[in-house]
């Protein structure tokens, strides 16, 4: 397969691309990236030299320069990450999530509809469309329950909303053009490379420089965690297996309300970085609650593990465990994202 990455440079893109290159099944693999503030190559030092690797610095709203790339490297499987994907910054500006990842989206599947039926796979050969959303798209749930594949879509904030409207365009463009796609619906990733930004990184940052740490409202705001490596897999699985037209839902079965994970973090700084001086659950402070913020997020994955035999392999306490450690071993790469080299 020639693979396509967008949004490699990020979080997400950079750890799957880190754990699929070496897979026999690719011939290459492009990493289209404009590098916004949120994707960085120092992400891809190690795989930067591999003779499979190519880089593209385009942006997908520049739907002419994203057709060359799809064209000049003969692209056959596509894994679509990239997208503008904090809450916040929507809230403050949507304008460039609806730029990225409405018109971006659509700029993706137009390219990739030309090559799939120019390169004569229209008539069923070898092709793959992977768009890879959020849990975000189906709104808040309530005490009880899950989301499944089924559950109607409510997103309650311009992220969820721009996800959406981009699933629903790679929907259609199966339904109607025959494009083979498929699509994901991940709960909260953590671990390494994640921009400190999410919640995760901005509470180790500020145990680290002994900050305050931020929580929205009571704290018991619930979210189900998934290690970013088990979602690699995931994807990978999906790619290659999923069957066309389909949605699986991703998750980590972890539901922990957000003030049990700060406070969990805290006593792991505690432990692992006991020249700070301990006692960080003090650091805590409270704050006003987000705009529109969803009280609940679970998934039900069952679907992809009967029909694809994916699961987890992290549960959420190895996988914060491992998370913290990096994130206090590789603090240089924080000040490098950040800017803060000198």
């Amino acid at each position: 397969m020639r693979l396509l990455v967008t949004g490699g440079a990020g979080f997400i893109g950079s750890n799957v691309i880190q754990h699929v290159i070496d897979r026999p099944e690719v011939e290459r693999l492009v990493n289209l990236d404009c590098l916004t503030y949120a994707g960085h190559l120092v992400n891809l030092t190690g795989v930067a030299a591999h003779a499979k690797y190519r880089f593209e610095k385009r942006d997908l709203r520049d739907k002419e320069a994203v057709r060359e790339v799809v064209r000049a490297h003969s692209i056959t499987h596509v894994m679509h990450l990239a997208a503008e994907s904090h809450v916040d910054r929507s809230i403050s500006g949507p304008d460039d999530f609806i730029h990225t990842n409405v018109t971006g989206t659509f700029h993706l599947l137009e390219a990739c509809r030309a090559e799939w039926k120019q390169s004569g796979t229209a008539g069923g050969g070898e092709f793959r469309f992977l768009h890879v959303s959020t849990d975000e798209v189906f709104g808040s749930l309530g005490p009880e329950g899950y989301f499944t594949e089924t559950t109607p879509y409510a997103p309650n904030s311009p992220y969820s909303a721009s996800k959406a409207a981009s699933d629903m365009l790679v929907r259609a463009y199966h339904h109607t053009y025959g494009l083979p796609v498929v699509i994901t619906n991940c709960s909260n990733n953590y671990g390494p490379y994640q921009f400190p930004e999410k919640l995760i990184p901005v509470v180790i940052g500020s145990l680290l420089e002994r900050r305050a740490i931020p929580v929205y409202g009571d704290g018991m705001n619930v979210r189900d965690w998934l290690y970013v490596r088990d979602h690699a897999e995931a994807l990978w699985q999906v790619l290659t297996r999923g069957a066309v037209g389909e949605t699986y839902n991703v998750g980590g079965n972890n539901e922990w309300p957000n003030l049990r994970i700060i406070e969990l973090m805290c006593d792991l700084v505690d432990e692992l970085a006991p020249q700070l001086g301990g006692e960080s659950r003090r650091l805590i402070s409270f704050v006003t609650d987000r705009l529109g913020h969803d009280r609940r997020y679970a998934i039900d994955a069952s679907k992809i593990r009967g029909k694809l035999g994916w699961s987890p392999s992290y549960t959420f306490e190895s996988g914060i465990r491992e998370t913290v450690r990096w994130y206090l071993d590789n603090q240089q790469w924080v000040r490098t994202v950040l800017g803060r080299e000198a």
